[in-house]
């Protein structure tokens, strides 16, 4: 996939697969494309060649958005924005109605559900602008539970947030990844969701030039890269053969 925005390259032929119930993590310097690749993935950024791939279906025609949840930048999802977590989870539950109308009593459930799991019922009625920075994190990681999607793509999770909601959502995403969810998440630092990351991807302005074991990261800030004897070859996720039945992205 190549990604161009305002005439200047963002993504440069950049290849990338998630399998079924796999948790991969993308790494990277600011402006080196991680945000853009993921919104790319799904659709919110025009792509400049390549193909997208969504559960084995062109992005083109991917119809079933309850199997993917995203869950984007808190800065940019949530700022003055005036709404409950209720309400703000419920809205993911809009990809599950296959007409307009009034919620369900599934879509209470659902939210419900979503809400706890985030460890936030006693907030379910709070406003999210008077919510910390960690619980408007799950509040939108919340909304993305409440479409029981496969797939989460999460922007910078724990970006600005505490050690102790860092660890509750690790503890969270374990769950998730225990009952078969896969990730895609794009990270600054790993901190306490290091032990569950299978693979780290590394992104320099615009180019993969890293795609193995997150062993092998020892500063995910600065993203060094310990090479041992040579450089770590390409996993087949690289190799530019097309999504199969067991890939999701």
């Amino acid at each position: 996939m190549t990604v161009a925005l305002d005439g200047r390259p963002v993504l440069r032929q950049v290849d990338l697969d998630v399998s079924a119930g796999e948790f991969v993590t993308l790494l990277g310097a600011n402006g080196s494309g991680k945000s853009t690749l993921v919104r790319a993935a799904i659709g919110l950024v025009p792509t400049s060649a390549g193909t997208v791939e969504l559960f084995g279906t062109p992005l083109r025609q991917f119809k079933d958005r309850s199997r993917l949840g995203y869950v984007p930048q808190r800065s940019r999802a949530v700022a003055g924005v005036p709404a409950t977590m209720q309400e703000i989870v419920m809205s993911g539950r809009l990809a599950r109605r296959r007409v307009a109308g009034w919620r369900t009593k599934a879509d209470i459930a659902a939210v419900d559900a979503a809400i706890a799991k985030v460890g936030l019922s006693d907030r379910a009625r709070s406003s999210v602008s008077e919510m910390s920075g960690g619980q408007q994190q799950r509040a939108l990681i919340a909304r993305a539970l409440a479409t029981e999607a496969e797939l989460l793509i999460m922007d910078e999770p724990i970006a600005g947030v505490d050690h102790d909601n860092q660890e509750t959502l690790a503890d969270l995403l374990a769950t998730l990844v225990g009952e078969g969810t896969s990730v895609l998440l794009v990270a600054h630092e790993l901190g306490p969701l290091r032990p569950l990351i299978d693979r780290a991807v590394v992104l320099e302005r615009g180019e993969v030039t890293y795609d193995g074991d997150v062993v092998a990261i020892r500063d995910a800030e600065h993203v060094h890269v310990h090479h041992h004897s040579s450089r770590p070859e390409k996993s087949d996720g690289f190799s530019g053969n097309p999504v199969g039945r067991d890939q999701v992205v």
